[in-house]
């Protein structure tokens, strides 16, 4: 039996922050976050970017021994399976010295995205299987959900109510 690759993902590191219980998103986002996690951890495929950046800001919010939360237990797992082609795949993303990333998409809706998250979105970007990346509770990406879908990233909202209503609360209407 042959088995088939699973399908890669980009993971941001607030759905291992929300997972933890370390926000302000609900039981019942976190459960969600969790719940994801635990899915790639169990048969999913990550992509991470090769020179760190994503391992540096998952290792700045997360726990390497694995504890106490789901989230430091995808951080433990990431940690132990970054190397295993299987599970995990290494892009190259060109960061210059203005702190810009060449492959992020040049779309006017874009420009002022946060340029701490920028590495998520240009992984997904290089990529030849263009994965989703995985966001829970950053209202800022809400907003250019639409704008992303047609730079031809795909981002799946773990959250979209709780982030919704987060970013109408911040934002109004």
């Amino acid at each position: 039996m042959i088995r088939r690759r699973p399908t890669p993902c980009v993971v941001d590191t607030n759905v291992a922050v929300v997972a933890n219980g370390r926000s302000t998103a609900g039981a019942k986002c976190s459960a969600t976050c969790a719940n994801r996690l635990s899915e790639v951890v169990a048969d999913g495929h990550i992509v991470l970017d090769a020179s760190g950046h994503i391992l540096a800001e998952y290792r700045a919010n997360l726990n390497p021994s694995g504890q106490p939360g789901p989230g430091d237990r995808f951080y433990k797992w990431v940690l132990l399976n970054q190397w295993n082609q299987q599970r995990c795949t290494r892009v190259e993303i060109t960061h210059a010295a203005d702190g810009s990333i060449a492959e992020f998409p040049d779309h006017e809706s874009l420009w002022g995205f946060d340029p701490s998250d920028r590495k998520f979105i240009a992984v997904a970007a290089v990529h030849p299987d263009k994965p989703c990346v995985l966001q829970a509770y950053d209202s800022k990406w809400w907003p250019l959900r639409h704008a992303f879908e047609k730079c031809g990233i795909s981002i799946t909202f773990l959250c979209p109510r709780e982030i919704e209503a987060k970013y109408q609360e911040k934002h109004g209407g």
